[in-house]
């Protein structure tokens, strides 16, 4: 008896020691706390890290509104994701899949704590996939910061978030045609941050300069909150991107690994050529290097290994460097935080460059079985240019459409005078 009890030990010791997964409807403890995890980073990077970094970016009298209008994304957003946004994104649509989901979802009808999305909660996905979608058209308000009224800017987020990143959402990470395609995008190249480049460059044009742009200097007016803000977003990208494995494993690792190079790639890269061109090396240019190479690696963050990151990473903090310059310099449109040469400039670099890093023999994770490197820029390009079009097109429309019916943009006196006091009645600082 006392071997056989013995033996039976061993033998569940011995079991024990070895990792047993989860089944698809078996909840993972190890997976779900990771992702819980990565939701609140995320929805740290927008709240407080985007405002922050944002709201120093803008003159003092501007400081409040940007910080308002960053807050009210958040609740507009969450609402409309409950209302339908979620359900039409990630739940069956039958024989439209390929198009749009369901609405099974709407509302959350059938969806209790025990429910599951895989091996995590659905409640945790729900939230995760959620706060992607607040951060996306917070990224826009870079764009016309200063100088959009505030109900222009909720009619247009929440209209933006049902008709702009719903379909590319769904058609890219829901099961939807650009997937079944083979387009890789880990974490958002494409349908954040393409996205929200393209509306915002949109915006920008839209509504036009700021008075006095581009003879009249408009410099940050808190450096300090910029670099603030700038710091928490990176630490955030974490649960942006390894957390989009929506597991605990070693793809999430590689994943945080490669985001910290390709940010502190692009982050160097920007400050050597501003130090360069410039004369000296500026903290606005080594944070903004740094957020260049955080967009840019994100689609590729799941797929490629270190090498391919320092590659992004200073690929980035080039491009976007010279984008921002020609965009601001040359073609003198007014974007206010250089959303579009950052955002969507990286995204579309860091989106072709996953085509070719991903590959194993590049040290990356491995393209998919019969797929050549040159077949998946194909079709990375082909989802760049969908997303390009159609944000481009929308944006369009619900902005022309709102300014037709409400105004979009403050009045030049309103906007001398700044946002904070003419749209709010309130100042970010006691001496203004």
């Amino acid at each position: 008896m006392f071997f056989k009890n013995n033996n039976n030990k061993i033998l569940v010791s011995l079991f024990l020691l070895f990792p047993v997964s989860a089944l698809a409807d078996q909840l993972n403890q190890a997976n779900t706390a990771w992702v819980l995890t990565s939701t609140a980073l995320v929805l740290f990077m927008t709240i407080p890290g985007l405002s922050l970094f944002y709201a120093g970016l803008v003159r003092s009298k501007n400081v409040l509104s940007v910080l308002m209008q960053c807050f009210a994304i958040t609740c507009l957003v969450s609402l409309l994701w409950l209302a339908g946004v979620y359900s039409f994104i990630f739940s069956d649509g039958g024989d439209l899949q390929k198009l749009i989901g369901g609405t099974s979802k709407v509302f959350l009808p059938d969806v209790g704590a025990a429910s599951l999305k895989g091996d995590i909660p659905e409640t945790v996905f729900f939230m995760f996939q959620m706060t992607f979608a607040i951060i996306t058209p917070a990224l826009i308000v870079g764009s016309f910061a200063e100088r959009m009224k505030f109900s222009a800017m909720l009619w247009f987020s929440g209209l933006w978030l049902c008709i702009v990143y719903l379909p590319i959402c769904h058609w890219m990470w829901g099961s939807g045609w650009l997937a079944d395609l083979g387009a890789m995008d880990f974490a958002g190249g494409i349908v954040i941050h393409i996205n929200a480049g393209i509306a915002a460059l949109v915006a920008a044009l839209v509504l036009g300069n700021r008075k006095g742009f581009p003879t009249t200097p408009m410099p940050p007016h808190n450096m300090t909150m910029v670099v603030t803000g700038a710091g928490m977003l990176w630490v955030g990208w974490f649960g942006f991107n390894a957390g989009s494995a929506l597991t605990a494993d070693g793809r999430a690792g590689m994943a945080m690994l490669v985001t910290h190079i390709g940010a502190a790639s692009g982050s160097l890269t920007w400050m050597f050529i501003e130090w360069k061109r410039f004369g000296k090396p500026s903290v606005l240019g080594i944070v903004t290097g740094m957020v260049a190479g955080l967009g840019t690696i994100t689609p590729a963050s799941g797929f490629v290994g270190p090498l391919g990151a320092v590659v992004i990473g200073v690929t980035a903090g080039t491009v976007c460097f010279y984008a921002t310059q020609y965009i601001k310099r040359t073609l003198k449109i007014d974007d206010s935080l250089d959303v579009f040469p950052v955002h969507g400039i990286g995204g579309i670099t860091g989106s072709l460059l996953t085509g070719v890093f991903a590959a194993s023999n590049l040290g990356g994770l491995g393209l998919p079985e019969g797929v050549s490197i040159m077949d998946q820029v194909g079709i990375q390009a082909l989802a760049i240019v969908v997303t390009i079009v159609w944000s481009a097109l929308f944006s369009y429309l619900i902005l022309k459409l709102l300014d037709s019916l409400i105004g979009l943009r403050v009045t030049g006196d309103e906007e001398m005078q700044g946002l904070d006091i003419i749209l709010h009645e309130e100042t970010g600082y006691q001496n203004l």
